[in-house]
């Protein structure tokens, strides 16, 4: 496909549906609105409680966080993430994120190039999430609740 042939679309909040993170926590939800095979790609949103802490990960390649709501950091950083604030995540980066005490939910936009991979206590990969898992557990979730899946690899 040419990139003269790839149509510009728009993609409705609610036309996607909040899927628990599993089997990482049931507390914390992700929106997939872009899951790319050819780039690696996935454009989601985040949503945490404002209390807890995600294992460690580690990126292939680079992230963007924009900070919708809330309050969060990476337990390595002094540095803390709050509404409006973009958090740029250079490729082979380790981080631990934390919530920060607060009134509302963490909400983050996130794009994600490459693999996350969870370590354990001993930097051992655990888990390995990209857009092909992202798949899985969106696909699962449809399938769970009734809810005919949308094409995530494409704007449509």
């Amino acid at each position: 496909m040419l990139f003269e042939q790839i149509e510009t679309a728009c993609v409705q909040d609610a036309d996607i549906p909040w899927v628990p993170f599993s089997p990482y926590s049931d507390q914390v939800f992700v929106k997939y609105f872009k899951l790319d095979p050819i780039r690696g790609e996935t454009i989601a949103l985040l949503k945490a409680p404002a209390t807890g802490q995600m294992p460690q990960h580690h990126h292939t390649g680079t992230v963007i966080v924009y900070t919708v709501q809330g309050r969060w950091k990476y337990r390595e950083h002094e540095w803390i993430a709050s509404t409006g604030s973009v958090v740029y995540e250079v490729a082979g980066s380790s981080h631990t994120p934390q919530a920060l005490p607060g009134d509302e939910d963490i909400v983050t936009l996130n794009i994600i190039q490459g693999e996350l991979l969870f370590l354990d206590e001993r930097k051992q990969v655990i888990a390995i999430e990209n857009w092909r898992s992202g798949w899985d557990r969106y696909a699962a979730y449809c399938a769970a609740n009734g809810i005919r899946p949308r094409d995530l690899t494409a704007f449509k």
